[in-house]
């Protein structure tokens, strides 16, 4: 979808629906005053009979607006006018582009964000209109026998008051369509059943994004690469699988040749089930998402081929099945990590870390200025915090810092759980220098900790993100978090 940037007086702009603001009390004010003045008072005559609320995301669409050069206007709840800010233009964007999308309109003009918004400047009002709009159009319809209807909104104009606004609203259009595509590669690759998104498919989906963007570029290593590399804890979670492992490698040159680049690591369980330590059968489908850590690292390093930013990013996604067999890894074995240290599964569920903890050791051969792994690693992490935010935990004050301020900007929120040591003490091993699980109690902590043992003085973040990255249920599917997040802290670095 386009989003061009409108500038000059809005009951003189030609655009097949105006989508306008009503706040509290149903009152309108600034761009939908002036509009329903300009068609004889219509709109707030519908709305003192009691047609349309204000309650944030309801909308009512004004089919006839005489006196002016829209043909229609959509009338979109805002909640309090003192209120509205970056995370109620969100949902009022949202709201608005799943209605018109529903009545067959192609163009539609977004007043949302005409006047100041508390909070934001005009760059993140128009970033986040666009990363609204498309994620309401977003659907997954590859997989099913029969074509279902496109959406027929095909630009979403974004206006402003004057000219003076329009350069850094159109940044944040191009920001905001870079991030929804990135966002759209990750639903995809998650929302692929597991007998299709397999490590090889990554792989081949991978590649075939360096092909596309300037400055990148993908190598894949194959489990003999790992063998000679030692990377034992990798090796032993695929051992029960017939689909062979993959390590994939992302590289994004967009700085200097001598910078220090940041590593991002991702997840890329593509099924879970546990292994022998086999799950419950109850929504064991949705552990097709186990691999959305992956998904968010391929997503956010297309964006960045799409922005090219002056910063070097090396995208490290270890990839493979967990799976049952006379070859799994049983609870007891040991194993050695290609750090050397050597590792007592107690639970071959607890896979994620050890896939992790060995691509985090690949990734100190670049010599990173920062590691940021991304993986939906623990149930323990939606217990204690629920689906709203990502689990962040970190060794060093200043990388939480940043991701917590991008998690806010981006409307895609983090929140710093503890790291401390003593959380390592239940993966105490008498058998190998320690063990892949510990406790229940504050499990997401331990993974974590577990992790950390890993990643020596560079500073390093782990994003939990199994409470985020997909929604079950009747909404089920791939959420495409947390790259807004990923993104937004690499544009601000």
């Amino acid at each position: 979808m386009k989003f061009p940037v409108r500038t000059g007086a809005p009951a003189s702009q030609k655009t097949a629906c105006a989508i306008l603001p009503i706040f509290e009390n149903r009152t309108l004010r600034g761009v939908s005053h002036d509009i329903d003045v300009s068609c004889g008072k219509t709109l707030s005559k519908l709305i003192k009979a009691g047609v349309s609320s204000a309650k944030l995301g309801q909308t009512l669409l004004v089919p006839n607006l005489t006196g002016t050069a829209a043909d229609k206007a959509l009338l979109v709840g805002c909640g309090k006018k003192e209120n509205f800010n970056a995370k109620t233009l969100s949902q009022a964007v949202f709201s608005a582009t799943t209605a018109i999308s529903k009545i067959g309109i192609k163009e539609a003009t977004s007043y949302l964000a005409y006047h100041s918004i508390k909070g934001i400047d005009e760059y993140y009002a128009a970033r986040l209109t666009v990363e609204a709009a498309q994620s309401a159009l977003y659907c997954f319809n590859e997989m099913k026998s029969h074509t279902a209807r496109k959406p027929n909104l095909l630009r979403l104009p974004i206006a402003v008051t004057d000219q003076s606004k329009a350069k850094e609203s159109r940044r944040g259009v191009a920001h905001g369509q870079a991030i929804s595509s990135g966002m759209d590669i990750a639903r995809d690759l998650a929302n692929r059943p597991p007998n299709i998104c397999t490590p090889s498919h990554l792989a081949k989906e991978s590649q075939a994004l360096a092909g596309m963007f300037k400055n990148l570029k993908t190598k894949v290593l194959v489990e003999r690469d790992m063998k000679r590399l030692g990377m034992g804890a990798f090796l032993s979670v695929t051992h029960g699988a017939k689909e062979p492992a993959k390590l994939i490698v992302m590289e994004y040159k967009g700085g200097h040749s001598g910078d220090a680049p940041i590593v991002l690591c991702g997840k890329g369980i593509t099924f879970d089930t546990g292994g022998i330590s086999l799950k419950p059968p109850s929504k064991m489908d949705e552990m097709k998402f186990d691999m959305c850590g992956a998904a968010t690292v391929i997503g956010t390093m297309a964006a960045l081929g799409n922005l090219q930013p002056a910063v070097n990013v090396i995208g490290i996604i270890p990839a493979c099945e967990n799976m049952p067999g006379s070859q799994a890894t049983r609870p007891s074995d040991i194993v050695q990590s290609m750090s050397g240290q050597t590792i007592e599964i107690i639970n071959t569920d607890a896979e994620g870390r050890l896939i992790l903890c060995d691509a985090l050791t690949y990734a100190s051969r670049y010599k990173p200025r920062l590691m940021v792994d991304v993986a939906t690693l623990t149930g323990a992490c939606v217990i204690a915090i629920g689906h709203i935010y990502t689990g962040l935990f970190s060794n060093d004050d200043r990388l939480a810092s940043d991701l917590l301020a991008a998690g806010k900007r981006s409307l895609d929120p983090a929140w710093r759980l503890p790291i401390d040591e003593e959380y390592g003490e239940s993966l105490q091993s008498n058998f190998a220098d320690f063990s892949n699980s510990g406790a229940r109690e504050g499990g997401a902590s331990i993974a974590a900790q577990f992790l950390s043992r890993f990643v020596g003085k560079t500073p390093w973040a782990h994003l939990d993100i199994a409470g985020i990255a997909w929604k079950s249920n009747q909404n089920k599917g791939a959420t495409g978090r947390p790259v807004p997040l990923l993104i937004d802290f690499l544009l601000n670095l």
